[in-house]
């Protein structure tokens, strides 16, 4: 029988907190808050993304720990090995493709999406800038390398879901707290490339520590 650690929620939460905050900076919702920033009052900017955000890692939580309830413990630590490595590679691939420039590109993507938001409707409540940020932020969130990265690190059985929720939320805040806040700043010193290998070797990483629990 496969033994798992006990401190899975300290590992959980350092494991998330890590894998969030690299993925989400410099990503379209990053800088999706930063232009809204930069239109609307910033508080109300933080409270819609990080609300959508926030729904985004409940609704990736409950696909990876759906999972676990249909399969084997056993079974989970090969295909979280399976997940991990495979995302991991994929990133270090898709990082020695980018663009020097694809920080920009994602900016310019975000902005286009939000001009065409508000080409749409005139925002000016406090109500109506979170609305704004929160269908625009969930909507660009689904499907990103942030929610599967949640999904991997849910379907690891060593991982607590207090850990993973209170570390991918921190982690959320944090990124949502500097766009917002420094986003401009932050924005223009990005590696996109970099951000993408420091990405990618971590899940390999978790793609090991799996390995080797699948093991024994």
């Amino acid at each position: 029988m496969t033994s798992l650690p006990a401190d899975g929620g300290l590992a959980a939460f350092g494991s998330s907190l890590t894998a969030i905050t690299l993925a989400e900076l410099g990503d379209k919702t990053f800088f999706m808050a930063l232009i809204l920033a930069t239109r609307h009052r910033p508080r109300w900017v933080f409270i819609g993304s990080f609300a959508a955000l926030a729904a985004v890692t409940l609704i990736s939580l409950g696909l990876g720990y759906g999972l676990r309830e249909l399969l084997p413990t056993n079974v989970m630590l090969w295909l979280g090995t399976v997940l991990f490595v495979g995302f991991g590679v994929r990133l270090l691939l898709e990082a020695q493709r980018l663009r020097p420039d694809a920080a920009t590109e994602e900016a310019a993507e975000a902005e286009e999406t939000v001009n065409l938001a508000e080409s749409r409707a005139r925002v000016r409540t406090p109500q109506q800038v979170m609305r704004e940020a929160f269908v625009l932020v969930f909507l660009a969130e689904l499907g990103d390398r942030t929610q599967f990265a949640t999904i991997f690190l849910a379907t690891a059985p060593a991982f607590t879901f207090a850990g993973l929720l209170a570390g991918t939320l921190l982690g959320h805040a944090l990124v949502t707290w500097l766009a917002v806040g420094a986003g401009r700043w932050i924005g223009g010193r990005l590696s996109e490339r970099l951000l993408y290998q420091l990405s990618g070797g971590l899940f390999l990483v978790f793609g090991l520590f799996s390995l080797r629990q699948a093991l024994g």
